[in-house]
Order: structure tokens, then sequence, then C-alpha cells
């Protein structure tokens, strides 16, 4: 069992500092509006990975490769992102402009912390790349782990915490500059935060109305660099070989 532990601790690392729109909210969140805050939009995010996870060991191979490759889920999910991050950015400078006390001042209650908890979960559950990810996972260390279900939840779990760990070390960096943030400096950061959310959006548009131009694109890679893809790299990784 510990060597199970052992071997999921770099890739719980390695997924705390995957860039996506999760790990730039958090970093706002936790920025503006503290920890607990940050911490209750994390919980959101690692409760999406959880169903995932279980999608993805109960499921059938075949159709989750046919799920997670399903053109109208990336459009969908690239289509909610962006909306969303639209609206951010349009609600930030109305926010700004007419409250004189901007929300972030203002402490939370039980009911923002369960938003924080739903954006979380959702940011993160729209991402379809997401199930892809742990599908990979999945099979690349379940026969590793001979598929014992123990093992695997060992395994799983050790990754899930630590990835939450490090969140919480980021989340508490990132509080720091909560002295230093203006609001001519928030209102920067949120327009930035939601111009991120609409690039991250438009990638998986781009996917979904176009998935043969980006099967390409991945052949072309994997042609230059077979043996450095993303799971490739996390299996070499965490099994300590170069």
């Amino acid at each position: 069992m510990l060597q199970d532990v052992l071997a999921a601790l770099p890739l719980g690392f390695f997924l705390a500092f995957l860039f996506g729109p999760v790990f730039f909210v958090l970093l706002e969140t936790a920025a503006i509006k503290g920890f607990r805050a940050a911490f209750a939009l994390d919980v959101g995010v690692i409760l999406a990975d959880v169903v995932f996870i279980f999608i993805a060991y109960f499921s059938t191979t075949k159709l989750l490769e046919r799920l997670k490759d399903d053109p109208a889920l990336f459009i969908f999910g690239g289509m909610i992102l962006a909306t969303y991050g639209l609206m951010s950015f349009i609600q930030t400078k109305k926010v700004l402009i007419t409250d004189e006390e901007t929300p972030e001042i203002r402490k939370l209650g039980k009911s923002d912390y369960f938003s924080l908890c739903a954006k979380g979960f959702i940011l993160n559950f729209i991402n379809i790349g997401v199930l892809g990810f742990w599908l990979g996972v999945i099979i690349v260390f379940g026969p590793k782990l001979d598929m014992v279900p123990n093992r695997i939840s060992v395994f799983l779990g050790s990754v899930l915490l630590t990835y939450l760990i490090v969140d919480i070390a980021k989340i508490l960096l990132a509080k720091k500059l909560n002295r230093k943030l203006t609001p001519n400096r928030i209102y920067i950061m949120k327009k930035a935060i939601s111009v991120l959310l609409i690039v991250f959006g438009s990638v998986l548009i781009f996917q979904g109305v176009f998935p043969e131009q980006v099967n390409e694109i991945k052949d072309q890679i994997e042609e230059i660099t077979p043996n450095d893809s993303l799971i490739g790299k996390i299996e070499n990784f965490t099994s300590g070989e170069e």
C-alpha cells in the first residue's frame, strides 16, 4: 500500500499545477475572497474529479473513448465556459463602477460557500478533457495495480489528497496578495481571469467543431515525440524513469 501511495504523490503534484480555468479561478478566489472561499471552490473541483473517476472506473473503456471524444460535448462545455467568462467580464465592470463597496469586502455566508463549491464543481465538470485524463490514468496505472479495487482506491485517493494539499499551499500563497489588492488591481485581475475563461472555452469549442484537424495535430505531435504524451510523461515520472 505504501508503494501505491508513493507512486501517487508525483501525479497529484503534477495535477495541481496543470494550467486550466480552475487553476486561475482558484488563485483569484484565494487572493480576493480568502482561504475559506478558495477551499470551498476547491472542494467542488475535487468532487467533480471523484465523479469522473467513478465514471471512468465503472464504465466500459469503449464507451468512454467515444464519450470523451464526442464533439457535441466539447462544444457544449466550451459554450458554457466561454459564456460564463463573457458574463463575468461584463458584470465585473458594472460591479466596480456602480457599487461603492465591492462584494469581496462583505463577509461570506454559508450560501456563498455552497455557491463557490458548486462553481468549482461546474468549472471542472464541463471540461470533458478531465474525463479523458482520468480515463488515461486508470488505463495506464490500473494494470500496474493488478486491477485490485483496494489498491486502485488507495492510489487515486492519494492522488486527490496530494492535489488538495498542494492546492491549500497555493491558496495560502495567493491569500498573501490580498493586502496588495487595490480596487483597480481587483478589476484588472477579474478581467484577465474572464478573458482566460473565454479562451479556454473557445479552445473546447474549436475541438468540437474541428475534431479531425485537432486529431491530425495530435497525431503529428505523437509522430514527432511518440514517448512524450501526457500520460506517458506521468507514467515515466511516477515510475522514476527518464
